[in-house]
């Protein structure tokens, strides 16, 4: 860390391993009423949650409101993360490769959150932590014994979606190979466990972006090609038993965000640049992306339930499908 800037209240609460509720309202009126203006005053809000044992319910919201508005807000250009910055950031929540505890990866995912842009590899860092505690049962996830190492529940859904959601920002419309990789390695590892059924319908969703973007796409924003509803409620037979369980909307519904702004014809305005960006590189990372595609997926074991509605999805969506993924697609109807 850098010089810490430590005042004499910010000391004392440092002294007594304790923060009250009334500290945290001192904290608020009196220290950092200005906000939190440099990363001296960040990294001591930061040597506050560290050391504290004892720390009340108010001291969370306001450690991860305080630390995102001087990333975010203060740190120039507002609104975009720099690599620097999140270098730091990493740097500061994490020992041996983990974020420390809850409130610094709500930080983490937070700041995502907040900022327009951010450097790739952050959100990818956030979506490891999820991936540690369910394949490994480490990270700060595991605290508190309600998640189950080897299975993924409704709540890590929920965590991973968040991420993915976040960092949606200014031309972050694709899933990211380095984001895809970490699902396709959660979904490995979890294949035998009886895991919350959103599971399913994110993971479909989420790599179905990445490989059909990378294929020339104009890409939805990613709360409309991720979001709830929307998918295959008139789905095919062979896929339509596997999700009516879990989630209404259709196929259909995913291809039309696909293929026409329809209701969202003002937030896809905004987006031009960047999917005219990607169908100019589509040409040169489709084979690569339908290599990488056919490796994970693999041809010497039976498709599970999910790999087949996603290779049905391509097959419907696709005009054009590379050759190395036709003896997959063969397997679906």
């Amino acid at each position: 860390m850098g010089e810490l800037i430590m005042t004499a209240p910010v000391a004392g609460l440092t002294s007594k391993n304790r923060i009250a509720a009334e500290d945290v309202l001192m904290l608020r009126r009196e220290v950092f009423a200005d906000g939190v203006v440099t990363r001296g005053e960040a990294e001591a809000l930061f040597a506050l949650d560290q050391t504290a044992r004892d720390k009340c319910l108010e001291w969370a919201p306001f450690f991860v409101e305080a630390v995102t508005d001087y990333i975010v807000h203060q740190e120039k250009p507002e609104g975009y993360i720099s690599q620097e910055n999140a270098d730091w950031l990493v740097r500061t929540i994490s020992r041996d490769g983990m974020v420390d505890s809850r409130t610094e990866l709500e930080l983490l995912v937070h700041v995502l959150e907040e900022a327009r842009s951010s450097p790739s590899q952050l959100s990818a860092y956030a979506l490891e932590q999820v991936a540690h505690a369910v394949i490994d049962g480490k990270g700060p996830l595991m605290r508190g014994g309600n998640l189950v190492p080897g299975l993924i529940a409704k709540s890590e859904v929920e965590l991973l979606r968040r991420i993915l959601y976040a960092y949606g920002g200014d031309g972050n419309i694709a899933v990211t190979k380095a984001e895809a990789e970490i699902l396709f390695k959660i979904n490995e590892q979890t294949a035998a466990a009886n895991n919350d059924p959103s599971w399913n319908d994110l993971f479909v969703k989420a790599i179905a972006n990445f490989v059909m973007c990378s294929a020339g796409y104009e890409p939805p924003t990613r709360d409309v090609a991720l979001r709830h509803e929307d998918f295959l409620a008139h789905a095919e037979p062979e896929i339509g038993g596997f999700f009516s369980r879990m989630v209404s909307g259709g196929l259909a519904g995913i291809m039309e965000a696909y293929n026409s702004p329809g209701d969202i014809e003002a937030d896809w305005e905004s987006k031009n640049r960047a999917a005219e960006a990607l169908a100019r590189r589509a040409e040169t990372i489709d084979a690569s992306e339908a290599k990488w595609l056919a490796e994970r997926i693999g041809s010497d074991r039976p498709l599970r339930d999910n790999e087949r509605a996603l290779l049905t999805l391509i097959k419907h969506a696709s005009p054009e499908i590379h050759p190395v993924l036709k003896p997959l697609l063969d397997k679906v109807a």
